[in-house]
């Protein structure tokens, strides 16, 4: 079913202006995008704009142009979708690590852990009466992330969420955490849960910590949880890339975002609209890697 979603002209994380269409967003999961099965776009509606497809395999971004028949296409992103193999032991999902950034890993989790007495005060959280006060700790700890100020990527809000989330954890289909010192969390990490694979929902931490590296702390104890409980197959860092994924990932599959619109004026207006500046901003990321401006390309990839 079509609905009004947002097509965003953003630098990174900072959306300058956004237009909206009405939309079939097909977004494939990780079990999708790894197989070989097509995918095939679903009848039209007539009020519906045309359809935005997330981590559609690479490999099948010709096809899916071909089935839009006359509809106008844009390729907004191509990244790696990127997951965890999650059978072996956590000795051996650290193997697949480099030394270097074994080393680095373990030596963060020990400096974080000094600032809690020489322990890591890493909670967890299952069930539904668990989540419910997880959802308190992390929203609150939410709404001082820059994931929720700049990126409008924090917990969701509000009453539905947090309902949301009990059933899911009544149904063993969730799992939280909250990374603390001083009995104040300062880390969360929330991931629903799609058969045997684990799913990177929301992660935040207060940045008065960024220096201890308090998400990558958390992560790495948390999958160390996860690969002990012996339950899942794949752990899915979901759309997009970033080092934080780059670090944690064993695999990775070459997805794409694409939109589709009837060849409408507005709309061939939009699309070379949103490719024109698609275009400025890799090209604008690629001159300040070649100057070697660490600063500048943080502020854009943000």
């Amino acid at each position: 079913m079509a609905s009004p979603l947002p097509l965003r002209f953003q630098i990174g994380a900072r959306t300058l202006f956004t237009v909206r269409r009405r939309l079939v967003r097909m977004g494939l999961s990780l079990e999708q995008a790894m197989g070989e099965q097509p995918v095939t776009l679903p009848p039209l509606d007539s009020d519906a704009h045309g359809f935005l497809v997330t981590s559609l395999p690479a490999r099948q971004e010709q096809p899916i142009a071909r089935q839009g028949g006359g509809m106008i296409a844009l390729t907004r992103q191509r990244y790696a979708r990127r997951y965890a193999d999650l059978t072996g032991s956590f000795e051996d999902y650290l193997e697949t690590f480099s030394s270097k950034s074994r080393s680095t890993l373990r030596r963060k989790v020990r400096k974080f852990a000094d600032l809690s007495g020489g322990e890591l005060d890493l909670r967890r959280y299952q069930t539904a009466t668990e989540m419910a006060e997880f959802y308190r700790e992390a929203r609150a700890l939410s709404e001082r992330t820059y994931q929720e100020k700049l990126m409008d990527a924090g917990l969701p809000e509000g009453a539905a969420a947090e309902a949301e989330m009990v059933r899911l954890a009544a149904q063993d289909r969730v799992r939280g955490w909250l990374l603390y010192v001083a009995d104040q969390p300062v880390s969360y990490l929330y991931a629903p849960v799609d058969g045997d694979t684990m799913i990177y929902a929301h992660l935040g931490y207060d940045q008065e910590f960024a220096k201890y590296s308090p998400g990558a702390v958390l992560q790495f104890e948390a999958m160390r949880q996860i690969i002990e409980e012996g339950r899942f197959r794949r752990f899915d860092f979901t759309e997009g890339d970033g080092q934080h994924k780059r670090q944690f990932a064993t695999g990775a599959v070459d997805c794409v975002d694409m939109l589709l619109l009837r060849p409408t004026l507005a709309n061939r207006m939009l699309l070379a609209s949103l490719k024109a500046f698609d275009g400025s901003m890799v090209l604008a990321k690629r001159a300040v890697k070649a100057l070697d401006l660490e600063g500048l390309a943080r502020k854009i990839r943000r």
